[in-house]
């Protein structure tokens, strides 16, 4: 089924239309038949099906339809091996898709990266020959996004070892691209239908709390099943990396719930993966110049020496003191960021980006978060602490603009929410990477997962803000 590079369709006519015509109109009616519903942040990873659409087409609609019109550097889809039995992981890394709705191409120079970082991945061609997994995915992308690249992933094998490996190379490799990473996979098989509801509630439960480990490890004690249980874990695991802290399960259902016999069922979900626009902001962390917010240097000595504290405390297994200060400034509810690095790199970095606590209990709080709950790395050790740098960013109130003309660059920060997307970037990137006035704007869209012209838009709300950076390395 392979014409040169361009991987034909096994499944069109009979898993979901032959017809592109008729194709179009189904998936279309998908979306119609559900009403509006968005979520309040920049959409990470979907969890969709992989049955005959007749099945599992309107469950999957629940989370294609959250994405539409959205615009994405390429789109990453792991799936599982039905056909052909292999080690590892194959990636597809050249040609393309062929469905009835055109020819999907593969974004080669990423699949190499992801290939090339991965010690269990290569190119199986047989592995993706026969397997609907992926293709099945493709439709309703086409629909939902029109023209993306992609790279598809068959998982031969599912465990632990091959999901964290394959997730590491794909969040290495993507860097700060905007990408969509889908797992496909079907829940239960072939149980009665009280069975299967109770077996797929515990997989709808790990995913609901992002438990990617739980999940595998239930399936290997046959507590739960989901043929795709690789797949759903491995975007759990690049999504949380990425920054997602929210996931919503859109829509559970299960085959009796379509045809009527419920004597032996097979389970379907679809579900997102999200960076809340409320949730702590992760950002580089560049050094920069920023702008006088007014602290003094005894008051930043102060904010420094508690995050300095309450790492060390946490390190030492001891509790975290109770704090005191006498400033006022200190006590003034506004954002911040923690930034760590170890030898000039980046070792953490996470703040809030809306006044919600003390400036000082902001400090303690985002220090713990930077050193032990940045999914980008994994928690500090304690022989790392001596070869710590710590910075702080203490943010003015945001400020919303009509133009970008209010920007200076090195000064301003910016904050842009669009719908249900939004980013941020501190002033030190823009000065870091010596960018002008648009090309951080433009910048600020690609990180809130929108086209570099969104800001344009009549919807899309602009917001401006200045931080006073300061490290115990200064």
């Amino acid at each position: 089924m392979m014409n040169g590079d361009i991987r034909k369709s096994v499944i069109a006519g009979s898993w979901y239309p032959g017809n592109p015509k008729v194709l179009r109109a189904d998936i279309e009616n998908f979306f119609h038949n559900l009403t509006e519903e968005k979520v309040k942040g920049r959409i990470i990873g979907l969890i969709a099906p992989h049955a005959g659409y007749m099945y599992s087409g309107q469950v999957a609609a629940y989370a294609y339809k959250l994405v539409r019109g959205a615009t994405f550097d390429a789109v990453i889809i792991v799936g599982p091996s039905h056909r052909v039995s292999f080690r590892g992981v194959s990636v597809y890394n050249k040609g393309g898709y062929e469905t009835p709705l055109g020819v999907v191409p593969v974004d080669a120079a990423l699949a190499e990266k992801i290939m090339t970082r991965s010690s269990v991945t290569s190119c199986i061609p047989s592995a993706h020959t026969q397997e609907h997994s992926v293709e099945i995915q493709l439709p309703f992308l086409q629909v939902a996004l029109g023209e993306f690249s992609f790279v598809p992933f068959v998982m031969g094998d599912q465990d632990r070892q091959t999901c964290e490996d394959l997730a590491e190379a794909i969040f290495k490799a993507i860097g700060n691209q905007n990408v969509l990473i889908i797992g496909s996979s079907d829940l239960s098989h072939f149980h009665p239908h009280e069975k299967a509801v109770k077996m797929d509630a515990v997989v709808l439960a790990h995913i609901e709390r992002m438990d990617a480990q739980g999940l595998l490890e239930d399936m290997g004690n046959n507590v739960c099943e989901a043929c795709g249980g690789g797949p759903a874990a491995v975007t759990m695991m690049v999504a949380k990396k990425i920054g997602a802290d929210r996931v919503k399960v859109l829509k559970y259902d299960n085959s009796g719930d379509v045809t009527g016999d419920r004597t032996s069922v097979v389970g379907y979900t679809s579900a997102v993966l999200y960076a809340s626009e409320t949730s702590m902001v992760k950002d580089q962390g560049h050094n920069g110049v920023g702008d006088d917010t007014g602290l003094s240097e005894a008051e930043k000595k102060v904010l420094l020496d508690i995050a300095k504290k309450t790492i060390e405390c946490r390190l030492s297994a001891r509790n975290v003191p109770e704090f005191h200060v006498d400033s006022a400034r200190l006590g003034e509810k506004r954002g911040a960021f923690v930034t760590l690095k170890k030898h000039g790199q980046l070792r953490g970095c996470i703040g809030y980006i809306e006044a919600i606590k003390p400036l000082y209990k902001t400090i303690e709080e985002m220090a713990i978060a930077s050193a032990f709950n940045d999914p980008r790395f994994p928690p500090l050790r304690r022989e790392e602490f001596e070869h710590l740098a710590i910075e702080i960013s203490a943010l003015t109130p945001l400020k919303e603009i009509k133009g970008i003309n209010d920007i200076e660059v090195g000064i301003h920060g910016i904050y842009i929410i669009k719908g249900f997307y939004s980013g941020l970037l501190l002033p030190q990137v823009a000065s870091e990477h010596k960018w002008d006035r648009l090309t951080f704007i433009e910048e600020t869209c690609h990180k809130a997962g929108l086209p570099p012209q969104a800001w344009k838009d009549k919807d899309t709300k602009i917001y401006i803000f200045s931080a006073d950076i300061f490290s115990d390395k200064d």
